[in-house]
């Protein structure tokens, strides 16, 4: 059992409006969805190759109210690398884009509904499926992997309950979404607010784009979300000067938004009535670990905050030792009923059970305040050795994005990379980046870059920087 079993109650309110004006009640949408999942009739593994569109949402639902596995792909996806995730994982089906499934030769159309296809795999998939295995999603930044994060329906279910809590989600609540649904941040926000029968606001538009500013005011879209890639874009598009009556929550994750940025926002939208929430999380975890309440959004600027709603934090020293003191640094650790089953690699992976209970070690280095609210200090694969030093890559960045320049930084131990934007500023860049660390340029180098790589979230890719 999950959450969309008992979404029929919501009967003919609006489920879903799309940027072509498409509306959507929550009893057409359990129609469309049970018609798709009647094509299937099995449980087994479903390949969906995602837009912000309602036939995505349709075959989502559908699989989810049907025991049917999802591995949720952004459409957009190469084909290469959905090649091999094809091989790796031997789905039964497809569910893609029409105009995708004409030339694909590994499937045969069985059904179409509206812009989208299911296509009948020949993979043999004779492997189990865990009894509690609900969704598979790429793991955030993952390039050309193979490796899933496994969620389970009670993972579905507690994220989007306790995420409903602390944003005190209803109806009256119009969410508008451009991240992608293949995306943790993005289905989170399908997930909490179809629980509570709200109406999603789904676009592919940009920020940069005309018409998702004419979306918003015209569907009177009360929430939007961002990762730090969207704020930054929203600061130069001078949001502060924008008349948005509507709109009355601002969400942020995805990565860690900057002190300057994060003070900004919180004093911007307590001008505008407009309650802003900072949130961690991880697709390791469904989504979300902590929120910052927005009434500490500008007291505490920089801040992760809280575990969510039923969740529970602490920190460790490398030997697993419990932090007690404030302000000490150590791995961030979680525990709670979102912490996903595992991992997967390829379809022998799917029939395994919880591989570490509930709880998950972030990989992230935190301290905690006085207060009780966590900072992220750092990855701690963003971290290396600079002559004896050890350097943060996160807070080089953030440093140099402090001087008005855009960059990215990558590395190993006494060698540190700096990729910028801006070609007439590389030599200042080094200067300051090096007196800054006090380290020799010889150990630091900065290249520039016409644009730095991001992946539809607008996450940098630093695997791509070479």
């Amino acid at each position: 059992m999950n959450f969309y079993d008992d979404i029929d109650v919501f009967g003919d309110a609006t489920a879903v409006i799309t940027e072509n004006a498409e509306y959507c009640t929550y009893s057409e949408l359990l129609t469309a969805a049970e018609r798709v999942r009647e094509q299937i009739k099995t449980r087994c593994l479903v390949f969906c190759l995602c837009e912000n569109n309602l036939e995505s949402i349709v075959g989502y639902v559908g699989f989810l109210r049907g025991r049917i596995v999802p591995v949720l792909l952004n459409a957009r996806i190469n084909k290469d690398f959905l090649e091999k995730l094809l091989h790796h994982y031997r789905p039964a089906y497809v569910w893609l884009p029409s105009e995708k499934a004409k030339g694909a030769n590994w499937g045969t159309q069985v059904y179409s509904h509206g812009r989208f296809s299911i296509l009948k795999t020949a993979y043999v998939t004779d492997y189990a499926l865990h009894d509690d295995l609900a969704l598979l999603l790429t793991t955030s930044g993952s390039t050309g992997s193979s490796k899933m994060v496994r969620q389970s329906y009670r993972n579905i279910d507690s994220n989007a309950a306790a995420i409903a809590q602390y944003l005190e989600i209803d109806p009256t609540d119009r969410p508008i979404t451009t991240l992608p649904m293949s995306y943790t941040y993005g289905l989170s926000i399908i997930n909490s607010h179809f629980l509570k029968g709200c109406p999603v606001i789904m676009t592919g538009k940009t920020l940069m784009e005309k018409g998702f500013w004419q979306l918003l005011k015209s569907e009177a879209a009360t929430t939007f979300g961002g990762v730090p890639y969207v704020y930054e874009m929203l600061k130069k598009l001078r949001f502060a000067r924008m008349a948005l009556p509507s709109l009355r929550v601002l969400t942020q994750a995805g990565g860690k938004l900057g002190y300057e940025l994060a003070k900004e926002f919180a004093a911007v939208c307590v001008e505008k009535g407009i309650r802003f929430f900072v949130m961690y999380g991880q697709t390791e975890a469904t989504a979300r670990m902590s929120y910052l309440p927005s009434e500490y959004a500008i007291a505490k600027a920089g801040s992760m905050g809280i575990p969510i709603p039923g969740g529970e934090f602490w920190l460790e020293t490398e030997n697993g030792e419990v932090i007690t003191a404030a302000d000490a640094v150590g791995e961030l650790v979680y525990k709670g009923d979102n912490v996903a089953m595992g991992y997967a690699e390829g379809w022998a992976d799917l029939g395994k059970g919880r591989e570490n209970g509930d709880v998950l070690k972030t990989g992230d280095y935190a301290k905690r305040d006085a207060d009780g609210f966590y900072y992220i200090v750092g990855r701690k694969k963003r971290f290396l050795k600079l002559f004896g030093n050890r350097v943060n890559l996160d807070e080089v960045e953030q440093l140099v994005r402090d001087m008005g320049y855009n960059c990215a930084c990558t590395g190993e131990d006494d060698r540190l990379r700096i990729f910028a934007t801006d070609r007439e500023g590389l030599a200042t860049i080094k200067n300051f980046a090096a007196h800054a660390m006090d380290i020799p340029p010889s150990g630091l180098e900065v290249v520039h870059i016409e644009r730095l790589p991001r992946s539809d979230a607008g996450k940098i890719l630093y695997s791509e920087l070479k």
